[in-house]
């Protein structure tokens, strides 16, 4: 890497951002003080795609972005302003699409493509399954939706399923030839009944030249509109294939290859094939080779066969054309869990740094009061752990039931072979399979051909303990056969190689088991407190001490320094500034929870009787809304502005929406409960429409303006630490002003560049921009400021030591100060507000006057207590002493950034 990691810029392609519109946005990026450009995927998708995590070529730059020529401009854009490159990189799967000719290429010649071991694909099952009909088969054969088409262009036939293509084995074309009525009829039979792979292109330079021929093209129209009007005929072409189409639903329980998560679109990769690597890392190697490639972020890197084993591949594949760009995985640490250091990459994209400052905002001492709260709403208790449990199981018994049959299948291989397993059944081992998946508290293990590691095998008992006392399955030695799969604890040869097929599947399956019943389900179930309900995140954690948060910090700085540190992403619940303004929900949990009664009862007339007693919305998702409400509206909103109300009202409906699908309580995406959503939709309409709820919306902004104000200085807050804090900035487009999103695609709206290069460019003051918070130009001036002092010390906050600093005085517990230091004498100290509704006193605006915090002070140790300090941010320096009086360095400004001098 040529350039020091000082920050990342991350930048949302597709949807109008092209590699043209980055260009442009280079000098932005570097003015603002970021070090990198990190493209979210930018290489060929499915079509259509608005992400581009379902790539359909390794090797290929999508043409929709500008493709190679418009790559290659932005690169040298992005060089001319001296930024480097990080490019996000999804190894685990692919798109089912068309365009993916891999994929293609499996579909028309089945075992024997050359890409039939390039995915994870079950071949000891009679077809691959491709479940795109929105009806069983048989009805959509019998009501012609089914049909063989000309695919003149490239020469080959193609079945159609409603405008759903797939390829037709060449071998099976005579089903269709026979039916012509042309002398060269039988040649052509013959001809391709006996192709190989091998001939695929010379089969179709035959086939194309013989479409030139109008006598043959004649005659094939008239075959093909025979077959399209025999049933019979068409089924039989169908069953000649390697694949088999089936309806959307028969994904869950028949798949025959691993998916990313529930989606039947994204097929698994087997990455742990040399060959298959190579194939799809050619690109990536040669940009490192060419210096067009500074670093790489690893997609779902839990959803490898061996992640350690792939990333010591690539950084082996980046050493051979001298080079090392830097490596950061997507994965989400869980509770006490740490990054492997044994991957020996640069760390994690900083899940567990949203995690942490979610513990140092909210106020755990007032945990039961919330609780309380909340349950006295509902009307009834809930327990998180016992819904995360329920769910766990739920999720891999239906939504995951394909991946669970594969899995009982290997376990009874090697079970049918030992004499005290063998008479353990299918059900019994399929229950034992979920009970250790559900009884596990971390997305995955790591065990491989490399053995088990020993942090592994106490996770791995750990979870069999647990499962046991359950009771799910009656007796204890189904579940303790699972935990010897897991450990490999076998001496057996051919027993060992079964363990390690059904393992290394196991941990390819937890994750999804995992994110879909926690992130996607009980996330969008549990709403004590909303903004806890984060990637990452464990709700029943309720805030945190100091002395936890400067642990998390410490262990950042061991175990990755120069990982990015994430307070926005493109898969977060909701934006950082809306989290933050919900966290001071938590110092006030009896006045939130009157405001909610009063807003229920003005709202009463706008809930539904959709059947059986039973209102939508519901006690459960109404207490969210209000939190998604009070996220979701900017600091400047104006009740009376009818055209915000109206796009802000389309944007909140369509979270709740999502919200309550994911929760799949009522309603879900694979089963719309139409009078619940309408009921819900029109619920929140009423909210944003004076006609009918009156000043209900002025009136809820009004009462929510201590929580704003407290909201906005928490957001300031959580820059201050992010800029100083271990590790490397990661800074979401656009959120250099406050961001209010909700989730995506919400959180991929436009972005206006150009205010926020006015907001850091105007030369106005700390304290002017602090009286005019709501705007959200404080916080540009602040990440600019923060990366400026980053610049000039890179290493000091990513290889430097991380300090907690004693605060004492009447407001301690309202201050977080830590110092940066490093060998060479740079030194720097972050002080940041904390618990801000306390602290502002239900004021409305975010200075907090001198006076207000007394005798607080710093204390700083002896090797800090000598130097001159320069405060960043307000300008003013601060006296060598042995402590630093908060009503004094925060006089002005209520944050700091010190820099020694």
């Amino acid at each position: 890497m040529s350039r020091p990691l000082v920050a990342t810029y991350r930048l949302q392609f597709r949807e109008g951002t092209t590699f043209e519109t980055a260009g442009r946005l280079a000098p932005y990026m570097a003015r603002l003080g970021v070090s990198h450009l990190y493209a979210s995927p930018i290489f060929a998708a499915s079509p259509g795609s608005t992400h581009g995590y379902d790539v359909t070529d390794y090797n290929a730059f999508e043409d929709d972005l500008g493709g190679l020529s418009g790559f290659t401009a932005m690169s040298d854009a992005l060089v001319a302003s001296d930024l480097g490159l990080i490019l996000d990189f999804v190894p685990n799967h692919m798109g089912v699409s068309p365009k993916n000719y891999w994929w293609e290429d499996v579909l028309r010649w089945g075992a024997e493509s050359r890409y039939a071991q390039t995915f994870d694909i079950s071949w000891e099952a009679e077809k691959i399954l491709v479940p795109v009909l929105g009806k069983p088969y048989g009805e959509a054969l019998a009501e012609g939706d089914l049909s063989v088409e000309l695919d003149a262009a490239n020469a080959q036939l193609r079945f159609d399923a409603s405008g759903y293509g797939l390829p037709i084995d060449p071998r099976t074309y005579g089903h269709v030839f026979g039916l012509m009525d042309h002398p060269e009829k039988d040649r052509m039979v013959r001809r391709f009944s006996v192709s190989t792979p091998a001939e695929a292109e010379e089969l179709a330079e035959r086939f194309s030249e013989h479409l030139t021929e109008k006598d043959f093209s004649k005659a094939l129209e008239r075959a093909l509109e025979t077959i399209n009007g025999d049933q019979h005929a068409l089924h039989e072409l169908h069953e000649a294939q390697a694949w088999r189409l089936a309806w959307w639903r028969t994904a869950r329980e028949k798949l025959t290859y691993r998916r990313f998560f529930e989606i039947a679109d994204l097929i698994g990769v087997r990455q742990e094939s040399r060959r298959v690597f190579r194939e799809s890392h050619q690109l990536v190697i040669r940009l490192a080779r060419e210096r067009r490639l500074d670093g790489i972020r690893i997609d779902h890197v839990d959803g490898l066969a061996d992640p350690k084993g792939y990333l010591e591949q690539l950084t082996q594949a980046f050493h051979s054309v001298r080079r090392a760009p830097t490596i950061h995985v997507e994965k989400i640490l869980t509770g006490p869990e740490r990054l492997r250091r044994s991957w020996e990459i640069e760390g994690t994209t900083g899940y567990e740094f949203i995690t942490a400052l979610s513990g140092l905002f909210v106020d755990a001492g007032q945990e039961e009061a919330m609780t309380a709260a909340y349950h006295d709403f509902l009307g009834e208790d809930e327990d998180l752990r016992a819904m995360i449990t329920r769910q766990k199981r739920s999720i891999f018994q239906r939504n995951l039931a394909g991946e669970l049959s594969h899995l009982t299948g290997l376990a009874l291989a090697v079970a049918g072979r030992g004499l005290a397993t063998r008479d353990l059944g299918q059900d019994t081992i399929a229950r034992a399979i979920v009970e250790g998946a559900t009884a596990l508290p971390v997305y995955r293990t790591y065990v491989s051909v490399d053995g088990v590691p020993q942090r592994d095998i106490a996770i791995i008992d750990d979870a069999v303990d647990l499962a046991m006392t359950w009771r799910e399955v009656e007796a204890d030695e189904p579940i303790q056969f699972i935990g010897r799969l897991l450990k490999l604890d076998f001496e057996d040869g051919a027993d060992v190689a079964g363990a390690l097929d059904f393992t290394r599947r196991f941990q390819q399956t937890t994750g999804a088991v995992m994110a879909k019943a926690v992130e996607d389900t009980a996330f969008y179930r549990y709403n004590r407190l909303i903004a806890l309900n984060e990637v990452g995140g464990e709700p029943d954690h309720y805030g945190a001490d100091l002395d936890a948060f400067h642990g998390a910090m410490r262990i950042r700085a061991e175990d990755q320094p120069e990982g990015l540190l994430a307070t926005s992403t493109h898969d977060p619940k909701r934006g950082e500034d809306a989290r933050a303004r919900l966290y001071t929900l938590s110092e006030a949990p009896e006045h939130w929870r009157d405001l909610v009664t009063g807003f229920a009862e003005r709202m009463a007339p706008w809930r539904q009787d959709i059947g059986n007693g039973f209102e939508a919305p519901e006690p459960t998702t109404e207490w969210g809304l209000y939190q998604s409400l009070l996220g979701v509206l900017p600091a400047d909103f104006n009740p009376s502005d009818g055209g915000q109300r109206e796009a802000i009202s389309a944007r909140l409906e369509a979270y709740a929406e999502k919200a309550v699908r994911e929760a799949k309580r009522w309603t879900s995406w694979t089963s719309p409960a139409e009078p619940y959503e309408t009921a819900l939709r029109g619920f929140v309409g009423a909210v944003f429409d004076p006609a009918k709820s009156g000043t209900f919306l002025a009136d809820f902004w009004a009462a929510a303006q201590p929580f704003v104000a407290a909201g906005a200085l928490t957001s300031l807050a959580q820059t201050v630490i992010k800029l100083a804090a271990p590790g490397v900035p990661d800074i979401y487009q656009g959120t250099e002003f406050y961001d209010f999103s909700l989730v995506d695609p919400d959180n991929r709206r436009d972005i206006d560049f150009s205010a926020r290069g006015e907001a850091i460019a105007d030369g106005g003051t700390f304290e002017e921009a602090l009286a005019d918070w709501r705007s959200g130009r404080i916080k540009a001036m602040l990440t600019a400021a923060g990366l400026a002092m980053r610049g000039r010390a890179p290493a000091l906050f990513t290889a430097g030591s991380y300090e907690p600093l004693a605060v004492e005085g009447d407001m301690a517990r309202h201050v977080v100060a830590f110092a940066r230091t490093d060998e060479t004498g740079g030194a720097a100290i972050a002080v940041a507000p904390r618990l801000c509704l306390t602290l502002l006193d239900g004021r409305e605006t975010i200075d907090v006057q001198a006076e207000r915090w007394g005798d607080t002070r710093i204390s700083l140790p002896e090797a800090l207590a000598a130097r001159s300090w320069r405060n960043i941010v307000s300008g003013e320096t601060a006296d060598a002493s042995g402590e630093l009086a908060l009503g004094a360095i925060l006089a002005k400004l209520p944050f700091a950034l010190l820099e020694a001098s």
